[in-house]
């Protein structure tokens, strides 16, 4: 039992009590974390299978640490070396930090600030990181031919195999030993974390701390840039994949000179690397280990390798013939739906009637706030709408708006639970005042940021008598 491992870990360490222990989600890992807490402590208890990436973890930890690099410590360490404590940095997933952007394809400029200010410490990782570093405590010691022919069987065995699709074995065999050869033109003396993307960085404090480096070695600087940019569910648009790469590179001639053309020639080999690597993974995870969520990601890393493929790979000319057919085999041609639940959420004036339901769902909550003090019997306040400060603050100071959405959070956070567990796709929720311009467009707008706060679920809000439509 898990309890039985760490509580005389955390409480020998820290002198308290356990008093609550709770295990977090993981993906692809086969480590378990839990939030351990007692006292005014608040702990991770990690539980691993492999006693070599413990130790890996472990001592990459406390090197990276003496370099300034922000990583989370390792508090205490079992005498059997298969369980450990390390510092609790908190839940803000940068992934989930930037579902927004990822959901409506438009990364906002806090969104697009924090993935710079990430890549920017990728060098750091790379080159202090690298400082008197003993490889030998890395659970692979470096990035070499053995690595890539791991991961380009992976491909081949566990996604390309399993879609059906024909190919010569031989011909692709001999494409596979002259792309090895070109990603092993250049390594350098750099760590490399092979795992580099928005899910193993966690946001505290407003930076980022970088986690599950234990598979990282020696290698080139390119792979954890493309894993990065490249991260198939992120589907980075075009011109923000520019600016993380500008934002790189900026940081990178801290530590090295930079020639810009060969730097864009050598990234785009490893792009396609991690790329077929991650379709193994997916492959692996969704074919062999009946996960389907990896499945689904499988269109995304598509979609990244269609937009690469518009130059084609001629050295490599099976392998690209084959990528090409996988990119139009009819499975993998449509990004799967996004089948969370939508709420829709108006403001109205009710003399004009109550918005019409057109979902089909026949359900949700009609609300009246005529009975929130109006700021529109004021002359000062009709030249504005409850999106502007001055009204914000008449009905803030006021109280009863406050009060009235209070009532209105709990019963629809009822509603929103109940329909994301009966997988329920719409809800709609309307807000009614005298004019649809203060106290309704205020509430609806409250209600759509607390929705989108708390839940994973799309927010479109409508403030009808205004002609504005957004998705939150």
């Amino acid at each position: 039992m898990p309890e039985n491992v760490l509580r005389p870990l955390f409480e020998s360490h820290t002198g308290q009590k356990l008093a609550e222990i709770l295990e977090l989600p993981t993906s692809g890992s086969n480590r378990r974390y839990f939030r351990l807490k007692g006292g005014n402590l608040s702990l991770i208890g990690v539980i691993g299978n492999n006693m070599e990436e413990n130790e890996a973890f472990i001592y990459l930890s406390r090197h990276f640490r003496e370099k300034g690099i922000r990583v989370p410590a390792v508090l205490a360490v079992s005498k059997d070396r298969m369980s450990y404590l390390q510092e609790d940095l908190g839940d803000k997933v940068l992934f989930d930090l930037v579902s927004k952007g990822r959901e409506n394809g438009i990364y906002s400029p806090l969104e697009t600030d924090i993935l710079c200010r990430t890549i920017e410490q990728l060098p750091r990782l790379q080159f202090q990181g690298a400082e008197d570093l003993d490889w030998g405590n890395c659970l692979y010691e470096a990035f070499d031919g053995r690595m890539i022919d791991f991961d380009l069987n992976y491909f081949k065995y566990c996604f390309l195999k399993a879609t059906g699709l024909e190919f010569n074995e031989v011909h692709l065999q001999e494409d596979f030993e002259k792309f090895k050869e070109d990603l092993l033109k250049e390594s350098g003396n750099t760590f490399m974390h092979r795992d580099f993307q928005a899910r193993n960085i966690l946001i505290q404090d407003g930076e980022p701390w970088i986690i599950d480096f234990q598979g990282g070695r020696r290698g080139p600087i390119y792979y954890d840039v493309a894993s990065f940019v490249w991260q198939a569910r992120s589907r980075f648009p075009q011109l923000l994949k520019q600016k993380l790469l500008e934002a790189y590179l900026r940081a990178l001639r801290s530590y090295q000179e930079v020639d810009e053309d060969l730097f864009y020639s050598r990234l785009r080999l490893f792009v396609l690397f991690r790329t077929l690597q991650v379709l193994g993974a997916y492959g692996f995870r969704g074919y062999f280990e009946k996960k389907p969520h990896f499945l689904a990601s499988v269109p995304y890393a598509l979609g990244n390798l269609r937009t690469l493929l518009q130059t084609p790979f001629t050295d490599y000319p099976h392998l690209n013939d084959i990528l090409l057919q996988l990119t139009n085999m009819p499975q993998f041609n449509e990004v799967p739906q996004d089948r969370r639940l939508e709420v829709h959420i108006y403001s109205f004036a009710y003399k004009k009637g109550i918005p019409a339901d057109n979902t089909g769902n026949g359900g949700g909550y009609v609300f009246d706030c005529r009975s929130i003090n109006n700021p529109g019997k004021y002359e000062h306040y009709r030249q504005f709408t409850g999106n502007d400060p001055e009204v914000i603050k008449f009905l803030e100071d006021d109280g009863e708006v406050t009060t009235f959405l209070e009532s209105v959070y709990k019963l629809v956070d009822a509603h929103v639970q109940r329909f994301i567990e009966r997988k329920f796709t719409h809800l709609q929720v309307c807000f009614g005042c005298t004019g649809g311009q203060h106290r309704s467009v205020y509430c609806a707008e409250h209600l759509g940021k607390y929705l989108s706060n708390k839940y994973n679920v799309k927010v479109m809000v409508t403030h009808r008598e205004m002609n504005i439509e957004k998705v939150l």
